[in-house]
């Protein structure tokens, strides 16, 4: 599965804010109340999340993240393999609990 492939299943879930869409990394903001919604679909996708929100990040998962801002115990990630590529999925929750940063990439082994 492609990057595109990917943000054209999350089309319909709407985005308050589309931010960035480039080959191998994408990133939009949602509503924290359509959270359940995007968890669904990622699982679907890649399986359980692998850091779910609360759980401190591993050394592996905040180097696999640090390019993209890291992983914090209050975010959640997902990870898969596509073929030659590992893909990231994190969920960066606003202190405001309005808003979830989403951020996808798509990292070459």
């Amino acid at each position: 599965m492609e990057l595109r492939e990917i943000i054209e299943k999350f089309k319909t879930l709407g985005a308050y804010e589309e931010r960035s869409f480039a080959d191998n990394y994408c990133e939009v903001v949602f509503y924290t109340k359509d959270n359940d919604r995007w968890i669904k679909l990622f699982t679907e996708i890649l399986g359980p999340a692998i850091k779910p929100a609360g759980i401190a990040p591993s050394e592996e998962d905040a180097e696999l993240t640090k390019e993209y801002g890291g992983i914090r115990a209050n975010q959640t990630l997902f990870k898969g393999i596509m073929g030659n590529t590992v893909v990231a999925v994190m969920f960066w929750p606003w202190q405001d609990e309005v808003r979830i940063t989403l951020k996808i990439a798509f990292i070459a082994m």
